[in-house]
């Protein structure tokens, strides 16, 4: 059974086919995750922004339907500005088919991408165009048993050279915070 929404016709993008995504919405329900926010998981997204001097940092638990922002550190200014004038407001849910990190769950392994724009397959993506996101580093959180969890993120508006100092960064975050989850219980 698939749980990836259908897609209009035309568009590359296509949110991966996710079947463990029953399996890890009772795991992360038994370890207590991924229905509530975290201040230990806010402070360690802090922690995360402020090592990779990106503007955005989350982390992010994902089941069937949507995705949770357990941890979240947000600018204090938003750093993007619609042609409208607007800025976009920054929930702490998306939807399964935003952003990269369902990819990320799915593939098992890291994701760098320091210009979305240079994949067509990422590209058109709606939050490129929603939240203007231009490029995106994360990596999974596995456990002990081998479940991927969910992700540790960061994103910015521009372009950003993560280069292999940004991957080794955040797939050391990502093993340090399952550790944690799993040594609490939790967080």
């Amino acid at each position: 059974m698939s749980y990836d929404p259908p897609r209009p016709a035309g568009r590359l993008l296509l949110t991966p086919e996710d079947k463990e995504a029953p399996a890890r919405a009772d795991r992360l329900r038994r370890l207590g995750l991924g229905e509530r926010t975290e201040p230990a998981l806010d402070a360690f997204a802090d922690g995360l922004a402020e090592v990779t001097g990106a503007p955005y940092a989350m982390v992010n638990f994902i089941d069937e339907d949507r995705q949770f922002f357990a941890g979240l550190h947000l600018p204090a200014i938003g750093p993007y500005v619609r042609s409208d004038g607007t800025s976009p407001e920054v929930g702490r849910t998306l939807p399964r088919d935003h952003g990269f990190c369902p990819h990320v769950v799915v593939r098992r392994k890291a994701l760098v991408l320091e210009d979305v724009c240079d994949y067509p397959r990422f590209a058109g993506n709606p939050v490129v165009d929603e939240f203007g996101i231009r490029s995106y580093l994360g990596a999974p959180l596995i456990d002990s048993t081998g479940m991927v969890l969910g992700t540790v993120c960061v994103v910015d508006v521009a372009p950003r050279p993560w280069g292999k100092a940004g991957l080794e960064t955040i797939k050391t975050a990502a093993a340090e915070l399952t550790v944690r989850l799993e040594r609490y219980g939790q967080v």
